[in-house]
């Protein structure tokens, strides 16, 4: 899915959206705590908060920007999780070497990808609007609008945050209503069909973009 430029941070904000997973196996746990969406509103608040204020940084090192991004992807998404869901039923098919090489990758590519997009961040805002418990999966749905400076039509952000072993994780982003993790899936399949169906053809276009971006 190819975005207007002027809705770029919403991209970057949610880590980019490559880590959208909509089919994620929810979660057994129920919405029994009164406070969750309160809770989880803050929660979103403070990865934007956070991301602004690591990777905006003014003398920072492209190293010292990327190690910050690190920290906030593993402290606000669920990484792994999302990485196995993104690479479908290819996951069963590759081996524990490429399953390893690949999840390494995933994370490089979203760090240099994040890291980059921070570099042209020009005052743009999330504003989070409401949130709403999916009484099925216990999850809370954080609806947000992110604004630039300039004007225009905000930019629609939800985000599906769940919470486990009292830990909360982003398990899905939507932009607009659309999930860019399933975009993701769909072009990393068509990426391993072009080479046969071998995921090594994924992991060397993935290792080429990481390259660029370095």
């Amino acid at each position: 899915m190819v975005l207007n430029p002027s809705r770029w941070l919403a991209c970057l904000l949610a880590g980019c959206l490559v880590l959208a997973a909509g089919a994620l196996r929810p979660s057994s746990a129920s919405a029994a705590d009164p406070q969750a969406g309160t809770k989880a509103q803050a929660f979103v608040e403070s990865l934007a908060g956070e991301a602004i204020a690591a990777l905006t940084t003014s003398g920072a090192s492209r190293e010292q920007r990327e190690m910050r991004a690190r920290e906030l992807l593993g402290r606000y998404f669920a990484v792994d999780t999302i990485g196995r869901w993104v690479l479908g039923r290819y996951w069963q098919q590759a081996t524990p070497s490429e399953q390893d090489d690949y999840l390494t990758l995933f994370e490089d590519l979203i760090v240099s990808t994040y890291v980059d997009r921070f570099s042209r961040y020009s005052g743009e805002r999330l504003t989070v609007t409401r949130s709403v418990v999916d009484e099925a999966s216990g999850d809370v749905l954080v609806y947000s609008d992110i604004t630039r400076p300039a004007g225009g039509q905000p930019v629609a952000v939800g985000w599906r945050v769940r919470a486990r072993d009292g830990t909360m994780k982003i398990v899905d982003v939507y932009v607009e209503g659309v999930s860019l993790g399933q975009t993701q899936r769909s072009e990393f399949a068509s990426v391993i069909r072009n080479n046969g169906g071998k995921v090594e053809g994924l992991l060397d276009e993935m290792r080429r973009r990481v390259k660029r971006q370095a």
